[in-house]
């Protein structure tokens, strides 16, 4: 008997020193994502500038609106295309960067450096920097286009051209990103499934099927979340170099959000933009782990 209070004091104990060291994360964020999200569902339902106390409640009329806004579904349109860049690009570029890092090549670790550089820069930084690549005038790749004679125009950020342009930073700045992620999965492949396999007469492919892609699957499942979770609210890159995207063609939800609320100032409508925005993520990431995991238990 007193054991068993000597073993639940001690439990106790441990207990309330896990609750002690975990309170202030936890207090954080509640005060800045839970309560954040409900509020942001609060105003959703409401008629408010976001300058002034008055507000006028609409109930869900803003998220009529919002379902009826063909600029809204436009948006939704690029943010679909730009996970679709993400899941096709960065994911397979990530995994053979990867791949190379992790070979006991010579100057391997100077290519990490390298690799990785790309996530060193701001995205302001970033930003400014490929503009200036597609500049028209004096950008390095105007200069290219001219010098082989390639018939093309070199308003990259402009028309139909600017969404590939951006998607394209994107991928650069992104793809070393997963790579490290990759990277860190990698390591905790046991190098002597390898060499047993090699034993047994499995060549180089034949260890990649079965070795690495199956041990690497939680990994690559990890990062397609992060990357269908982030291109469904991506905003940085495109503000940046677009100006707050005042072309349909480069509109994301993010930057449609942050014009209706920042620059019309019609914040309760904002907040129901960024409502579907959680409502979609949500949704999508739910469907995705569903489907994967019931492949993984399968």
């Amino acid at each position: 008997m007193e054991k068993k209070k000597k073993v639940g004091a001690e439990r106790s104990t441990k207990l309330s020193l896990v609750l002690i060291f975990v309170f202030p994360a936890l207090f954080f964020y509640g005060i800045f994502n839970l309560f954040g999200i409900v509020r942001t569902f609060y105003y959703s339902t409401m008629e408010w500038k976001g300058i002034s106390a008055n507000m006028t409640f609409l109930g869900l009329q803003n998220y009529v609106a919002v379902a009826t806004d063909p600029q809204f579904w436009n948006a939704f349109k690029n943010n679909l295309i730009l996970v679709l860049v993400s899941t096709f690009i960065q994911m397979p570029g990530a995994l053979l960067l990867a791949l190379l890092i992790n070979c006991n090549l010579k100057g391997t670790k100077f290519f990490r450096t390298v690799f990785f550089m790309p996530m060193l820069l701001s995205t302001v930084a970033t930003g400014i920097m490929w503009i200036l690549f597609y500049d028209p005038n004096f950008g390095l790749l105007a200069k290219i286009v001219k010098a082989l004679g390639i018939p093309m125009s070199t308003a990259f950020l402009e028309g139909n051209t600017a969404l590939p342009s951006i998607l394209a930073v994107i991928c650069w700045q992104f793809i070393p990103f997963y790579m490290i992620i990759l990277k860190a999965g990698l390591t905790n492949v046991p190098e002597e499934l390898y060499e047993s396999a090699k034993i047994d007469g499995a060549n180089s492919w034949n260890c990649f099927a079965s070795i690495t892609m199956p041990l690497l699957m939680p990994t690559i499942r990890t990062s397609a979340v992060l990357q269908l979770v982030g291109s469904l609210k991506y905003f940085d890159l495109f503000y940046v170099m677009m100006g707050g995207a005042p072309n349909a063609s480069t509109e994301l939800m993010a930057t449609y959000m942050y014009k209706k609320g920042f620059t019309e100032f019609q914040m309760g409508y904002a907040s129901t933009i960024a409502a579907y925005m959680f409502i979609i993520c949500f949704t999508f990431a739910c469907i995705f782990l569903y489907v994967t995991g019931k492949g993984e238990k399968s």
